[in-house]
């Protein structure tokens, strides 16, 4: 499944979760710092007033997981960009990841949320090559799941968050001709993008 020039090319499948370790290691993100921005990222969501009557969100107003997701995206860069300014920056062309490592582009970043428990998803093209006007799909990558707003939940929370490399041929497009979802391969959530946080367990 490993790409031409991936960090796991030539590797066998049962030594990813080593490599990944390996690559993890070399990045300048600590696991825990990325934890910890994406949990006070997540609260800051609901701190946040809207409007002229200071509408809040979980209070006032309970945003689909798509819109929550969105926040939650933009607020991690953000938070990262503003205390780290002349390490990190937010994306500003179509050829940016979501969180640029200006020093070194290769460590940068993508995010990706989901209200999903356990799966994230990315739109058909991640299962494809990129061309040289956009982003590569290959990269480092942090994944959120959140709980969504329900009748019997106002207060929802991070249910886990994984931090790895994916390559692009890591995603399977949906195969209907309408379809404009990719999924994660079997086995990549053990091996290549691995969890760091879990609800209620330790990470």
């Amino acid at each position: 499944m490993g790409d031409n020039g991936s960090p796991y090319a030539g590797i066998p499948r049962e030594e990813w979760a080593r490599r990944t370790e390996e690559l993890l290691a070399a990045h300048p993100l600590r696991r825990d710092e990325l934890v910890e921005i994406v949990l006070t990222c997540w609260e800051s969501t609901f701190a946040s007033r809207i409007g002229t009557r200071g509408y809040r969100i979980g209070t006032h107003v309970f945003p689909k997981p798509q819109i929550m997701g969105f926040l939650l995206h933009e607020l991690i860069a953000l938070d990262l960009a503003d205390r780290y300014p002349t390490e990190w920056r937010v994306d500003r062309t179509g050829r940016d990841k979501d969180l640029v490592y200006v020093p070194d582009a290769s460590l940068s970043v993508e995010i990706k949320t989901s209200s999903h428990r356990s799966q994230v998803f990315g739109n058909r093209s991640y299962a494809q090559p990129s061309p040289a006007s956009k982003k590569a799909k290959s990269g480092y990558y942090l994944a959120v799941n959140f709980e969504k707003f329900t009748p019997h939940r106002a207060s929802p929370s991070v249910v886990r968050v994984r931090f790895g490399w994916l390559d692009h041929s890591d995603w399977i497009a949906q195969k209907a001709a309408t379809g404009q979802q990719a999924r994660l391969a079997p086995g990549v959530y053990e091996t290549k993008i691995i969890q760091i946080f879990f609800k209620g367990a330790k990470s």
